[in-house]
């Protein structure tokens, strides 16, 4: 019975985390219309927006709730609980894993056409084949740190044809793979005791990192939120947006956060990015895959310990601290990176042609041809 009641208050945790908004985590760029160099909205702009800061002190209440439970007596119990929950899964978890990254890259294989996310569109043939080898050596203990490094070849060759700026969308979560796959195989126990830490914390950074579009450019988003209002929970446009980019800024950062605010943060990114599946399709599912199956892994991560700045952690007062510590670093990165590769000005290409890194295709008919010429209708 001890289990169920925990069960219970993890459940009830893990649905306040998934209440926070989100835009069903779809990622914007692969269904609605926008140009990488276009000038983001000001950050003073942000700062001043009042659901900015709403979303912000929710975040901060449920963090502290969660870890208000962590040290109580009722801690352990709630991790006995997803332990259980999660047990079958946590003993073989490497193989979850391997199987999963490698399942990612046959369904891009099977797709055809990409890098390795549906808006790094390519003519070359042989970058899919490129990508099933990839997903042939994980399969083989010996053979996956080529796979990592195929990972990041992957993101390397991407940057002929996409800026570079756009790429780095896609940078920390290729890093976290590659490394869990070149460590995983490691006969060196100390390394290869941090391959589970090294891929949550690329999937952390990615999600923060992506986030900051919701922020900077909340018109990207205005297409999807009006042909698809559900999303919104009723919710105003520009209330619903800011508010969904914290609830994916924090989620991130709860996942390098202490365990079990780590692990209730996956559980809830899981139900959302679940969620996103049903109005976004297969696209999505695919997308996203390899998200969601890291998500799982930090949700069944046994772990109790916290190896990075643990002593800051343990107290309260950290956490607001550290998101605000984690927004400055975030918002200063992104907008100082876009005004280092675009200029105050931004770039918005001739006046006579739209210039983005977006391609035409029947799935997503918003874009624009991209720069090199990446989805031009085909020549009679």
């Amino acid at each position: 019975m001890a289990k169920y009641s925990t069960l219970k208050i993890v459940g009830l945790l893990a649905a306040a985390g998934a209440f926070m908004p989100a835009v069903a985590e779809a990622h914007v760029k692969w269904f609605a219309p926008y140009i990488v160099g276009a000038p983001p909205q000001p950050i003073g702009t942000v700062l001043g927006n009042v659901w900015f800061w709403t979303g912000i002190a929710l975040v901060i209440v449920f963090f502290a709730l969660t870890r208000l439970v962590e040290i109580s007596a009722f801690g352990d119990r709630v991790h006995d609980g997803l332990d259980w929950a999660t047990n079958a899964l946590w003993n073989r978890l490497d193989d979850y894993v391997r199987v999963t990254v490698g399942a990612f890259f046959v369904a891009i294989f099977a797709v055809g056409g990409v890098y390795l996310t549906p808006d790094l569109k390519t003519p070359a043939e042989w970058v899919s084949w490129l990508q099933l080898l990839i997903a042939t050596c994980i399969f083989f203990r010996p053979t996956m740190p080529l796979a990592g490094i195929g990972i990041i070849a992957l993101w390397l060759l991407a940057i002929r044809d996409y800026d570079l700026f756009h790429l780095f969308d896609y940078l920390a979560l290729g890093v976290g793979v590659a490394g869990y796959l070149i460590l995983e195989p490691s006969k060196n126990e100390a390394l290869r005791s941090h391959r589970f830490e090294v891929l949550r914390w690329g999937l952390a950074i990615a999600l923060m990192w992506s986030s900051l579009e919701k922020f900077a450019y909340p018109d990207w988003f205005y297409p999807l939120v009006e042909e698809k209002p559900f999303l919104t929970f009723g919710m105003p446009r520009d209330v619903f947006i800011p508010m969904a980019g914290i609830a994916e800024f924090t989620m991130g950062f709860g996942l390098l956060w202490t365990p079990l605010i780590r692990r209730l943060s996956a559980v809830a990114l899981i139900v959302i990015f679940t969620a996103a599946v049903w109005p976004f399709g297969r696209i999505d599912l695919i997308g996203h895959g390899l998200i969601m199956a890291i998500l799982v892994a930090v949700a069944c991560d046994q772990c109790r310990k916290t190896r990075f700045l643990p002593a800051l952690k343990v107290h309260l007062p950290a956490i607001p601290g550290g998101i605000a510590a984690a927004l400055v670093v975030f918002m200063t990165g992104y907008w100082g990176l876009h005004l280092a590769f675009y200029g105050a000005e931004g770039f918005t290409g001739p006046a006579t042609a739209e210039r983005a890194t977006h391609s035409h295709n029947k799935e997503h008919p918003h874009g624009p041809i991209s720069d090199t010429g990446i989805g031009a209708p085909p020549t009679k």
